[in-house]
């Protein structure tokens, strides 16, 4: 593989996106291939300051401000992380990306979606993850599946995270070709078998090694 591959998985809190993210890590170092995972927001030093306030920060923030907060993070995890992996050839896995920043601030808090689209691109520089997996499921169920213990962003409720699930969506319908939809309603495996089947069509469409 000449050139890395940037793989985002994104969806509601609770939805399983994570564990699909680090089995499929698993599986693709057992491989042989490099893989980097990471995160958005704090994937390490200044990203890791900024998760910490857009999650536990108990007093009033902007929808504004909270998107701002996003990009900045974003702007620095490419700059740092994810363009110097890609460009040696390595796998990046990242656990949320531009996208949820559409679907949360744009679809759940009601900014503007043009400008934040083009806010996003200004963070990336233009880049865009090579294929993003989101992983659909109920509010209901992705709520029971949170508990108890929510963090600033998984405590906005019931309305708001329909609006999120609604956003993801309409990215896939708008972008069919890099957003893959997948029901995660089903068991860990199935999802990971479904995650892994669309990796290797991409590979194969994308003439991959």
């Amino acid at each position: 593989m000449n050139k890395g591959l940037f793989i985002t998985f994104e969806g509601a809190d609770g939805c399983g996106k994570t564990t699909q993210l680090m089995l499929l890590a698993k599986g693709l170092k057992a491989k042989g291939y490099d893989v980097v995972v990471t995160r958005e927001p704090g994937a390490k030093g200044l990203g890791e300051k900024i998760r910490e306030i857009l999650l536990n920060y108990d007093g009033e923030v902007s929808s504004r401000c909270e998107a701002f907060l996003f990009l900045a993070d974003r702007a620095q995890h490419m700059d740092i992380i994810v363009r110097p992996a890609v460009e040696k050839g390595k796998i990046v896995l990242c656990d949320r990306h531009t996208d949820s920043t559409v679907a949360y601030q744009g679809y759940g808090r009601g900014l503007d979606i043009e400008r934040i689209n083009n806010l996003n691109n200004i963070a990336t520089s233009g880049d865009k993850p090579d294929l993003t997996f989101v992983f659909d499921i109920d509010v209901e169920t992705s709520m029971k599946r949170v508990g108890g213990q929510k963090d600033r962003m998984e405590s906005a409720g019931m309305e708001f995270f329909n609006r999120v699930r609604n956003g993801y969506l309409e990215i896939a319908r708008q972008e069919p070709e890099r957003v893959k939809v997948i029901d995660a309603a089903k068991s860990i495996d199935d999802i990971h078998k479904n995650v892994v089947d669309i990796l290797k069509a991409f590979i194969v469409n994308h003439k991959l090694k």
